[in-house]
């Protein structure tokens, strides 16, 4: 049991479901008293459904615009530029609608409508990363909601991973009030996610949980969560697995991830797979939702010293009581069909001493529950994964 921390609150209203997003949207937009709307959708569900089309006509007049030109991995420059248009139309609420990169859009735009920023170099007076303890920004004068269409779990943090083009680097920027006011879950909106990006997203989510489980900031109230949520995202994605249009499997999963990505909302810092994958994702171009299978394995066995009662209840949340927690959760991504090792996703050894001088100095590396006392030791990790 954990006997001295601080448990934080987000700053956020409330997570709205059992509702289609349509109507709940439009519940929120009333209860905000928004105007004027704007849409930052996949362009998969604006142009290959009728999802975005149902929200707009519910939000009616509300709504003034839509973006779905979104990066796949967030970048400073395309937030100026969505900033700027969503400035253009007087946006007085941002809604995002989609996977992870659509959620950090909205949550870098907000702060640079707030800040005028024109460019992606207009974020360089805005430092984020070790040491800096204060957000630099200003509390932003218009909130967004989150509507996910994946299991990422990202929305219920109030940081969002944006790339730097010029140096292909993922940055974290940060402020309470980046938290969406709201967030919305409607399980009819996913089946249209891609198998793999579901699957795989989901297993970010339960980095989100393992991290904080293993983390030396965690607090009992995030444990015992954190765990619920990883056995709750297990059954729900293994039964979608089984029966992709089961929405009840979809909801489970939904609940599973608002759960696991408890100690984020209680700003829980991550560890070296977040930091990792961050590196990977950012600079090399890996698909976010591939880092975790690819990784966690190994850190889990490299943390194991430092962290062996956590990863016993890992296990048991994974429903392998009594295996390794390593195992068992190479186990669970087997059968969902992801990849296993960084060869799977492109990443050789060539690449090793350039992720480790990258993300020896990342703030969720610098966390890790075992301490990285060189590159070397990272670039042993990333063997390990090979």
């Amino acid at each position: 049991m954990r006997k001295v921390g601080i448990h934080n609150f987000p700053a956020i209203d409330r997570v709205v479901y059992g509702k289609a997003a349509s109507d709940a949207l439009n519940d929120e937009a009333v209860r905000l008293d928004a105007k004027r709307v704007f849409l930052i959708v996949s362009r998969t569900l604006n142009t290959k459904t009728d999802e975005i089309e149902k929200i707009r006509h519910a939000l009616g007049g509300r709504h003034v615009a839509t973006f779905d030109g979104i990066a796949e991995h967030t970048t400073r420059k395309q937030a100026a530029e969505v900033a700027r248009q969503a400035k253009d139309a007087g946006a007085d609420l941002v809604v995002a609608i989609g996977g992870g990169s659509a959620i950090d859009l909205a949550k870098i735009v907000i702060m640079a409508m707030e800040h005028d920023i024109p460019d992606e170099a207009g974020f360089d007076p805005f430092p984020m990363g070790p040491g800096v303890t204060v957000s630099p920004f200003r509390s932003p004068k218009v909130r967004q909601i989150a509507v996910p269409s994946t299991l990422n779990g990202g929305e219920y943090n109030a940081a969002a991973l944006v790339t730097d083009e010029r140096n292909r680097l993922k940055q974290i920027f940060f402020h309470p009030r980046m938290m969406p006011v709201a967030i919305i879950l409607d399980p009819a909106l996913t089946v249209h996610t891609p198998s793999k990006l579901w699957m795989g997203s989901g297993t970010r989510s339960m980095d989100h949980g393992i991290e904080a489980l293993c983390s030396p900031a965690g607090t009992p109230l995030a444990d015992e969560v954190v765990l619920a949520g990883i056995r709750t995202l297990r059954e729900g994605m293994l039964r979608t697995l089984q029966q992709p249009d089961d929405l009840e499997a979809r909801r489970l999963s939904q609940y599973g991830a608002w759960l696991a990505a408890f100690g984020l909302q209680a700003r829980v810092p991550m560890g070296a797979s977040h930091g990792i994958g961050h590196v990977l994702g950012g600079t090399f171009g890996v698909p976010h939702y591939y880092c975790t299978p690819v990784i966690m394995p190994s850190l889990l066995r490299y943390n194991k010293p430092f962290t062996e009662d956590a990863q016993q209840r890992l296990a048991t949340a994974l429903g392998e009581p009594g295996m390794e927690a390593a195992a068992a959760f190479a186990q669970f991504t087997k059968k969902l069909g992801l990849p296993g090792r960084l060869a799977d996703v492109g990443i050789g050894e060539d690449k090793f001493d350039q992720i480790s001088k990258i993300a020896i100095n990342h703030r969720f590396v610098l966390a890790n529950p075992r301490p990285f006392k060189s590159e070397a030791d990272i670039v042993d990790l990333l063997r390990m994964a090979a």
